[in-house]
This record gives C-alpha cells, structure tokens and sequence, in this order.
C-alpha cells in the first residue's frame, strides 16, 4: 500500500483530513453561537464571526507547509483564552447608532465596540489559522480534487453535528467536549499535554456556565430564567443576556390601559373567536385571547424553550387549554401556508435578538414587518377581522414606518396607543368601522417607506451601510492585508489566483442570496437555515464529483450556464415563488438557489484540478469568500436581488482573470489528475 513521506497511509490522511475540516467549520458555528449569547449585542454582528473565521482559515491555508507549524502546537491556547475571557471578564458590544435600532434592556457596560469587536475577531482569526493549517497540510497531501472532497464531506459532517446538538437543545459544555476531543486527536500523542492543558481550561469555565442554575439553550438562544423578586410566582426571561419576556399573572395582563387589552378594546364589534398570536413566547397573549372568549387561538412561536418555559410555568397556564393549538416555527411561514380565517391576528413582541446564520442583517423576524407580511396578514382575516401589533419601538419613525405600512396596505390609518419609551399598540380594521380609536395614528414626521421582501431591514432608518458597520468592516479588510502579510504570504505570489478570489467572493453571496431566499418561502428557523447550508454543501460535493468523473471540461459552456441560471434567478420574482403550493415552492426553490451553485463549482472545481498550488489556490478563495462576506452589506442599500448582479460581475471577472492566465475557455484543457498520492512537501 502506498504511503506518505511521513509514513501514513492515504486512507489515514484523507479520515484526518474529514475530521480537521469537521472541527473547522464545528468550531466556527459554535464559536458564531456561544459568542453571541455571552456578549451582549454581538448577535447582531455575527458575521464579524464568520469573516474572523475565513481570514483564519484562509491564511491558514496560504501558508506553506514548512513554515507556521507553531500555529498547529498552539491551537488550543486562543480557544481557551477567548473562553475564558468573555466567561470571567464579560464585555458588551455597545450601541449607539441612530441609523439602526437593538433591542435591548440593558445598559451598555464594558467595552465599547471598537476594542470589543476587534478583540474577538482577532482571536476568532488565530484560532481558525491554527485548525486551518492542520486541515491544509492534510490537503496538499492528496490530489487536489480527492482533497476537496473530504474537506467538503467533514463540512457537511460538521455541519449535521452542529444542527443535530441545535435540535437536542445542547449545552455548551458539549459544544466545548466534541471539539476538545476532535483537537486532541488531530494534535497527535506528541500535543497530548499542550492540548490537554488549554482544553481542559475550556471545558472547565463551559461546565461551570452549563451548571449555573436557571441556564437553558434553545436552537436560537442562551436562556437565563430567574423567578420574579415579587410574591406572585412569575418569572423573568433573558435571551443572550438581554431582558426578553416575563410571564405575568392574567389580573396583571387584563388591567386597565395594559398594552395586551388594547386589540380587543379598539376592536369591539369583532367576535374575537378566532385568533392567531405570532411571538406566542411564554404565553401572555394567548392567556390574554382566551379571556377574551376565543374559541380558538393559534399560538405561534419561533422558539420551543420559550415556549415550553411558558406551558410549565405561566400562572394562567393557556398551553393547557383546548382551544390553544401551538405551532413551533416562523410565523410568516405560517401565513403562507394556512387556509385558516381569523377574527384577529395579533404580532405580539416578536423581536428578536440574533440573525439568521449566513445573512448579514436578517434578523429572524424580520420577514414579519414588510409590506407584503402586511397584505398576507390581512389576507387571512374575516371580513370584519382586525390585525395589531405592539412593541417598545424605541424610535417614533419606527412607529411611522409601520403605521404607515399599515395605512398603504388597508387603505386607512390604524388606531394608536402610546406608553413609554416610544412603546406602541397599532390596531386597524379591515375597513374603518372594524376599528374604535381613541387616537388616530398621524405621522410624527416625514414617513419611512415600508420595508419588503427584497429589503426586509425595518430598523434601518435610511437605505444605507450604517457608519458602525463601515467602520468595522473598513477596518476587517485592513487586518486582512497586515494579518496575510505578517503570515509571510506573499501578496504579489497570490494574483495569480485572482480568478479563485473573485470566485470565492461570488459564491458567499450567492450562498446568502440562497439563505435568504429559502428563509423567506420557509421560515427564518434554525432548522431551515441548517437544510440550506447542507444543501450548498451537497452541491458543491455533486459538482466535484461530476468533475472528477470527466477527462475534459467545456469551460465555454459551464460560463453560459452560470450566467443563463443566473439570470433566471433574477427574473423569478419571490412573490410567484411564494404563491405556488409547498411541493412546487420547494422544487423552485431549490433550482433558483442551486443550479448556479453547481455550476458555479463546476467551474471552481475545474480551476482547483489544473491549480499548481491547490492549497494556496484554497487560501485565496477562502480570503474571497471573506471579501463576499463583506460585500453582502451592500443588500442594506439594494435589497437581496440586486446581489444577483454583483454575483455575475464577480463572476465575470473570474472568468476574464482566467483566461488572461490563459486558463479560459480558449485553453487547453487539463486532465483531471489521478489518484496518485502526492508527497508532502515536508
């Protein structure tokens, strides 16, 4: 049997190169979760997370095999000291911009963001360097497109690890236990103690943070219950370490002027029979609908642990009740797919306070407040239904942007209620005389425009990158160039994959053109957004494998197919998508997001296969995919469609750099490499 020049055997490298890059992209996720429920507000920047992690895994790569072995000793070291540090010396990302609204409670201690963000993304950067150059130096051992394709299979396998702990509702310390394990296999014997060490450090402050009492995750959050200081037996709900709800006892809930009466106040002549809740949470609502004589309520909640806190604990108990059927998911989803007439729909504090993975600024409810949620909600009523919604909104112009949305699409102004805080209670008829108002809404100032589907950010005030987020990504891009070069990377020796960079770039926003996309006709749920990222990776590993099997490649033709389902993904508006039954939806769905990914990696596996360099050929993509990272801010200004076009000239100019290389459809083309093993460099 043949063998490396260190004397494993090719079976050997390619299962550790499936369990490096398992651990690569496991760590990543968990990193993007657990540093987001620990630091306040960093949810709202988990992409600074994931791009940390492209950079590391990039330089990592881009790193030659002699040099940087350091990296691969010390791994474990950054992970524990980023650990430990948020664990005893907690930070908040602060918030002050007037461009974008947080939801918070809390006031902002600690360090402000510019030290906060720049901290963790580059510890972020060292810890996926080190994994990176483990995984790299397991690459450039094999053949190019034979290491692609386990690196992919441990993606996809650290990918299904991640979601399968989301769907146990996993704690920490078990993220913390499969990735010290997985380490201390790839450290070797030799590592056992410098591992073990740093490791150990990890787990320890996980486990302690695990058995802290009150202390639950959800798929979405790290759940913080405390029993109320008052003698009701009510409790408080934190959500990465944000007050988010409290149960409430039903006297409470019903009293004069409480901000859960007012859709049934403004609303008298309607029956109140049939209700849909949509942020459900522990039950306030429901609790609220059932005193008012509902016969029946749908209750609809994003997240089960909030959810189950309220069936166990809610003093009313409304989970209890007959009448209450509860439904565990997205609530524009439910919308779409219902049959279901209702009296009142009811959008009950549904903020929350994280992104959907892979998208820069969608939040999960974000889907909830565009014009066309508006008209599906209203589409759903009797004809004598009502619709309302309430929040702190914390901003009158977000209270403007919804009432006039709501305005625009009942052809009519909604009934207004006021508390503090700029907390408000918007309650309209299907027609005027299905609505009683003490006060008419009337716009405080000029009126933003109502958020869409293709522009679905309603906490930003104007179309345009806030300077919070110009700043920090200004400042990504410059450690980007001082991190790859105090690596020792030569800049200069990596033009010559400027094809593979600008590929990189195209295809992370084509995959968040993909998230996006599938969260709209399906649900912003974890479990959608884990089915996506999956079913990227299942097409990238079917375009690798079609790859493998061909002698010649039509670069020609691959080019116009890119651009030809490109295209038809720009022409197929998401409204005839979402109008086509949920079989039909699914399979457009996957076509639009999916063919040009399979071609797209047609080509990028075709280009990896005649790379002199794979590895650093990988590294480049890697740095292009963070530069993509990056450009998908660009949505804040043009919406998520408009992306499509900056996907095709990226494109366009991988495809012009690679035949300037002389690696175009005009070149000659380069047989796949066989199954030789390739000796590693060392």
């Amino acid at each position: 049997m043949k063998r490396t020049e260190s004397g494993r055997n090719v079976s050997s490298v390619r299962w550790r190169l499936v369990l490096a890059s398992t651990t690569m992209l496991f760590v990543e996720l968990a990193l993007i979760r657990w540093a987001g429920a620990n630091v306040v507000h960093l949810s709202y920047f988990s992409n600074f997370i994931l791009l940390g992690s492209f950079l590391g895994i990039g330089i990592g790569f881009l790193i030659p095999a002699a040099r940087g072995q350091w990296l691969k000793r010390w791994t474990p070291v950054p992970l524990a000291l980023l650990v430990v540090l948020v664990r005893e010396y907690p930070v908040q990302v602060r918030q002050s911009s007037s461009e974008v609204i947080y939801f918070t409670a809390v006031k902002a201690t600690g360090l402000p963001e510019w030290v906060t963000l720049p901290a963790i993304f580059l510890l972020t950067a060292v810890i996926m360097a080190g994994i990176g150059k483990i995984t790299a130096d397991l690459f450039r051992q094999l053949p190019s497109l034979d290491a692609y394709r386990y690196d992919l299979l441990g993606s996809i396998t650290g990918s299904v690890s991640f979601a399968a702990l989301s769907w146990l509702r996993a704690p920490s310390v078990a993220w913390g236990l499969l990735a010290a394990a997985a380490l201390l296999v790839l450290g070797g014997r030799r590592n056992t103690l410098l591992y073990g060490i740093p490791l150990t450090a990890m787990v320890a402050a996980l486990f302690l943070e695990t058995t802290t009492s009150g202390i639950s995750w959800s798929p979405y959050y790290k759940i913080e219950l405390k029993p109320s200081t008052t003698a009701n037996r009510t409790y408080r709900i934190a959500a990465n370490g944000v007050p988010h709800q409290s149960t409430a006892p039903l006297p409470v809930l019903m009293r004069e002027n409480s901000p859960y009466r007012q859709a049934y106040d403004r609303t008298p002549r309607n029956p109140h029979k049939r209700v849909l809740v949509i942020g459900a949470g522990n039950g306030n609502d429901v609790a609220v609908a059932l005193a008012h004589g509902a016969e029946r309520v749908d209750a609809v909640e994003i997240d089960p642990r909030l959810q189950e806190i309220g069936a166990d604990l809610h003093p009313a108990k409304p989970y209890d009740d007959p009448r209450v059927h509860v439904h565990i998911g997205d609530g524009r989803a439910f919308l779409e797919r219902t049959d279901t007439e209702y009296d009142l729909i009811v959008l009950a504090l549904p903020d929350s306070l994280t992104l959907v993975a892979g998208a820069s600024n969608l939040r999960l409810e974000s889907y909830l407040f565009t014009r066309e949620a508006f008209e599906a909600a209203r589409d759903h009523l009797a004809p004598d239904g009502a619709f309302a919604m309430y929040n702190y909104y914390r901003k009158s112009w977000l209270v403007d942007r919804f009432a006039g949305g709501l305005d625009e699409v009942y052809g009519h102004a909604p009934c207004i209620t006021t508390f503090k805080r700029n907390a408000a209670v918007l309650v309209t008829g299907m027609t005027p005389a299905d609505q009683s108002c003490e006060q008419t809404w009337r716009p405080s100032g000029a009126v933003p425009p109502a958020a869409t589907d293709d522009h679905p950010f309603p906490y930003l005030l104007h179309r345009t990158v806030p300077t919070l987020y110009l700043g920090a990504l200004g400042a990504i891009l410059l450690v980007t160039l001082l991190s790859v070069r105090l690596a020792g990377v030569r800049i200069r020796s990596t033009v010559r994959y400027t094809d593979m960079f600008l590929l990189g770039a195209a295809f992370m926003l084509l995959e968040t053109k993909s998230v996006t996309g599938f969260a709209l006709y399906f649900g912003t749920t974890w479990l959608v957004n884990a089915l996506v990222f999956f079913g990227v990776l299942v097409a990238v590993l079917a375009a690798v494998e079609v790859r493998r099997r061909l002698r010649r490649v039509n670069q020609l033709l691959l080019q116009l197919l890119l651009f030809a389902s490109l295209a038809v993904a720009w022409l197929v508006p998401a409204q005839a998508v979402l109008s086509l039954p949920f079989a039909g939806r699914l399979a457009a769905a996957i076509a639009l997001a999916f063919a040009p990914i399979f071609c797209a990696n047609l080509i990028f596996s075709d280009r990896l296969a005649q790379a002199a360099d794979p590895t650093s050929a990988f590294g480049a993509n890697l740095l292009g995919a963070l530069t993509g990272g990056a450009l998908e801010y660009l949505a804040l200004v043009t919406g998520y469609q408009a992306l499509l076009l900056v996907v095709a000239v990226l494109y366009l100019g991988a495809c012009v750099a690679m035949r300037v290389a002389g690696r175009g459809p005009g070149a000659r083309p380069a047989p796949v490499p066989d199954e030789k093993v390739v000796l590693d460099p060392k």
